[in-house]
């Protein structure tokens, strides 16, 4: 018999319309392996990575060191742990003081007791300076205002507390300034100052109220006992502080030197009564 020609192989569609699935069925014999799971993390679910790790650990370092330079400039120009001392107060000082600033005539003994080279606390000795009674006698000065004429506005409070506060601190660099000139040593630090020249501000506080209650009569009597009890206060207590120091030193009381530190102290003190008028005579109009 004659054999046909041979059929020619089929060529593969170069689009055929359906793929091959043969081999993706599971037991056929062109079945394809899987491909491999990806590798698995060298780290546990939910764990940071270094990087962030790092980064925290700076950071940390970092806000530590900032608190640390905070403060070492603070405790530079204020001493947080001496301001602990001006506030070591209770109720028995803060009504004796009251009574020593507005009655200094009777009181007889004005040295500041000591412990080891350190003076006690003003809860323990009414002598000692304090800066409760000088903060918390600014703030209540001017909303005392508010009892008087209707043309106050408590937009002005802040500007009354604030001018007060600049004339506190222009006071105490006038007189750190005037004991560099004078050359006087002493142990008043900046800070006793700013409670001695706070204290005036419970003299103001009373004659406002005696002026507000009962007429500017009033006023103009109060505040005037109010300021020699000031006054008073202020030379009594602060020719112990520069005083002293000349005595100390062996200086003559006739001295030049120590005519210098009297009329210093007695400068102090005057200016006290007029800072006093200054600050209170206006808010009554």
């Amino acid at each position: 018999k004659r054999r046909g020609p041979a059929a020619a192989p089929r060529m593969a569609d170069p689009h055929p319309l359906f793929d091959d699935t043969s081999g993706s069925q599971p037991g056929g014999r062109g079945f394809a392996a899987p491909p491999p799971p990806p590798p698995a993390s060298q780290f546990p679910p939910g764990a940071a990575f270094p990087v962030s790790s790092l980064a925290v650990a700076y950071g940390s370092t970092l806000a530590t060191q900032g608190l640390d330079m905070v403060d070492r400039n603070i405790n530079r120009f204020i001493p947080v742990g001496r301001l602990k001392y001006y506030f070591a107060v209770d109720t028995v000082y803060v009504g004796k003081k009251l009574g020593l600033l507005v009655f200094p005539f009777v009181h007889q003994d004005w040295q500041v007791r000591y412990q080891q080279d350190t003076p006690v606390a003003p809860r323990f000795d009414v002598n000692a300076p304090d800066l409760y009674i000088p903060g918390m006698s600014p703030p209540r000065d001017p909303p005392l205002c508010l009892w008087g004429p209707p043309q106050f506005s408590p937009d002005s409070l802040g500007l009354q507390a604030s001018s007060a506060l600049a004339w506190l601190l222009l006071e105490v660099v006038a007189i750190i300034f005037a004991l560099y000139v004078v050359t006087v040593t002493t142990d008043l630090t900046p800070i006793d100052l700013v409670a001695f020249a706070g204290y005036k501000y419970v003299g103001m506080i009373i004659g406002l109220i005696a002026g507000l209650v009962f007429g500017r009569t009033a006023y103009y009597a109060v505040l005037s006992w109010c300021c020699l009890s000031v006054f008073v206060f202020m030379i009594r207590t602060l020719r112990l502080k520069l005083l002293a120091e000349a005595a100390a030193e062996g200086v003559l009381v006739r001295g030049a030197k120590n005519q210098l530190r009297m009329y210093l102290t007695a400068a102090i003190a005057a200016a006290q009564p007029l800072f006093m008028y200054w600050l209170t005579y206006h808010l009554l109009r």
